[in-house]
């Protein structure tokens, strides 16, 4: 399962265009990414929670859909949280034991046949993937003991004994037992109303693995920050080449400017440090640095000047001003909000 129904309301305006899982990202949506990896392990059967402009994701997910997976989708009309969104498609994943679970919005490499098969050989119900990395601060940690057994949950549960900690990277593996112990509710987070109580009763079979930084790849992309930074400083992947594949279709990668395919631009226009989506017309005599242009419009990041227009207009910039900002509606736990 990819978890990809949230709002991504700290990337807006652009997520107002496109969910974050199909905004491009070196010209391939998002959502490319994670497809790419599941299927480099194995996988072949994949469910996409979807609610804000499902339409756009389930087309981003089709186009780019590996070779030999089977790709369904679950609505939600209303938010399920992380938690009821995997209830809602339980049975499926309970079709196959065990499963794995994954955020849809970051980019990771890491070996999920390996901690697929670490969990198999424990016996766990629960694994969760564990990055040893000093971002752990800013997006909350994981603690977990000497033998590995969950203990702590950002600042928000903790039965001690904890030895070590590292960032929740959204991949977990989960056996059927665990899916069947989902509590009877709609809505809820995974890890507080699901996790958290389970090792509250006692659950020894809950586990984090911790893993350094040169056996996995994590960057989130839930901030205008991280979203360039993932675009114009790309982390080579072991799964995907996806430079490759996305200038075969039409993407143009030039001194810190991506453009997407079919994108023009016009005459005296200069950006830099920037992202133009697919298809977009850059107007004449625009200028801008360190953002994006979609939608018609220049949106910079969020505490830097930018954008003029110096072909006639009043030079105000309003239409390229950033409405983003670090927000605290972001839930905890789901993918946008981390493990704290």
């Amino acid at each position: 399962m990819i978890v990809a129904a949230g709002l991504g309301t700290r990337l807006a305006p652009l997520t107002d265009l496109r969910p974050k899982p199909a905004m491009p990202v070196r010209g391939l949506p998002l959502v490319a990414y994670t497809l790419a990896l599941l299927a480099r392990h194995g996988v072949t059967e994949t469910v996409i929670n979807v609610h804000h402009l499902p339409d756009r994701l389930e087309e981003a997910a089709r186009t780019h859909c590996p070779p030999g997976m089977a790709l369904r989708f679950s609505r939600e009309r209303e938010l399920l949280d992380t938690g009821g969104g995997i209830r809602r498609v339980a049975p499926f994943l309970m079709e196959s034991d065990p499963c794995l679970i994954v955020g849809g919005d970051m980019l990771i490499d890491a070996d999920l046949g390996g901690l697929l098969a670490r969990h198999r050989q424990r016996g766990d119900a629960i694994t969760l993937l564990l990055l040893d990395d000093p971002r752990k601060d800013g997006f909350g940690s994981i603690g977990v003991d000497a033998s590995g057994r969950v203990r702590r949950i950002a600042r928000r549960f903790d039965l001690g004994g904890e030895t070590r900690c590292g960032l929740y990277t959204w991949a977990n593996v989960v056996s059927a037992r665990a899916l069947a112990a989902l509590p009877e509710r709609e809505v809820f987070s995974h890890l507080d109303h699901w996790i958290a109580p389970l090792l509250r009763e006692g659950a020894d079979d809950v586990r984090g693995d911790v893993a350094g930084a040169s056996d996995c790849v994590w960057e989130p992309v839930g901030t205008p920050e991280e979203y360039l930074r993932v675009n114009l400083q790309p982390t080579p992947l072991s799964y995907l080449d996806a430079d490759a594949v996305a200038a075969g279709a039409g993407v143009r990668f030039e001194d810190e400017l991506v453009i997407g395919a079919g994108a023009t631009i016009g005459a005296g226009a200069r950006l830099r440090r920037a992202v133009i989506w697919d298809g977009e017309r850059v107007p004449e005599g625009l200028s801008g640095h360190d953002g994006v242009f979609a939608g018609g419009a220049f949106h910079a990041c969020p505490g830097i000047v930018h954008s003029s227009q110096s072909n006639g207009s009043n030079g105000s910039g309003d239409a390229g001003r950033a409405r983003v900002a670090r927000a605290p509606d972001e839930t905890p736990g789901t993918p946008e909000g981390g493990a704290g």
